[in-house]
């Protein structure tokens, strides 16, 4: 039995993704910001092999304190997959440096965070690891336009997409770097998924070629792939859980 971390978790595609590692037999660790991470771990109603940390990623000392009580009763850090994060949509004239550091700090800097005190010292001690970050298709393509929106902006703004752009490169060099220590780095990155970033806004799925919205669980489908000790020979990857909208 393995143990994952997954932040982001209080909902969304992070409680989907705990869920499904859940069901797949590992003990989960749920940490958001959010104090709603209490009741949604309590949603799958297994206290022995569920535990909430509420914490704040971008703050170093709390990501060394939450791995240290996950080691103190769990014994080992095995997977971590970081799905916390922000998504403004200013247009790039109208977006503030306040905006951009949100997003920056909790979309990159804070999955680097957590990625570096998983791996030092736990996973490299262990010479095992699978470190999983969802970075977004608005990484490689720019930001995805859409139809209309009900609550202003439009496509994710320049922060979004440039930070998630970075996790994707943080993701490679990692992999690179850790793979001598039997610990993979992917990264997954969702197109068009319909969760509370997305809410109020209409995708034209007509551009898409599977003709939907993405679902959490199509992204939490991926991540446990990764996750598996099957998967042991797959790093550096970007998998694209968005329905075709890119390709390459």
């Amino acid at each position: 039995m393995r143990t994952a971390v997954v932040t982001g978790a209080a909902r969304g595609i992070g409680f989907a993704v705990a869920e499904k590692l859940f069901h797949a037999g590992h003990r989960v660790v749920m940490v958001d910001v959010l104090d709603l991470v209490h009741d949604s771990a309590g949603q799958l109603n297994d206290t022995s092999r569920v535990s909430a940390i509420q914490a704040d990623i971008r703050n170093p000392d709390e990501v060394r304190k939450l791995f240290e009580a996950v080691v103190q009763k769990y014994d080992t850090v095995d997977i971590i997959v970081n799905v916390a994060g922000t998504c403004h949509r200013d247009s790039f004239e109208e977006m503030t440096l306040e905006h951009w550091r949100q997003d920056v700090e909790t979309n990159m800097t804070g999955t680097f965070l957590m990625c570096q005190a998983a791996t030092f010292p736990y996973m490299k001690r262990q010479q095992y690891g699978r470190i999983i970050n969802i970075a977004s298709v608005s990484g490689k393509a720019g930001g995805l336009d859409l139809l209309h929106s009900d609550i202003g902006g439009g496509r994710s703004g320049v922060a979004y997409a440039a930070s998630k752009a970075g996790v994707i490169n943080m993701t490679r060099w990692m992999a690179k770097e850790v793979g001598k220590w039997g610990i993979t780095c992917n990264s997954v990155a969702p197109g068009p998924i319909a969760t509370k970033l997305t809410e109020g806004y209409a995708y034209n799925v007509g551009e898409v070629p599977m003709r939907r919205w993405g679902t959490p669980e199509d992204v939490a489908e991926a991540v446990e792939f990764l996750a598996r000790e099957s998967s042991s020979y797959i790093t550096g990857e970007c998998m694209h859980v968005d329905g075709g909208i890119v390709m390459a």
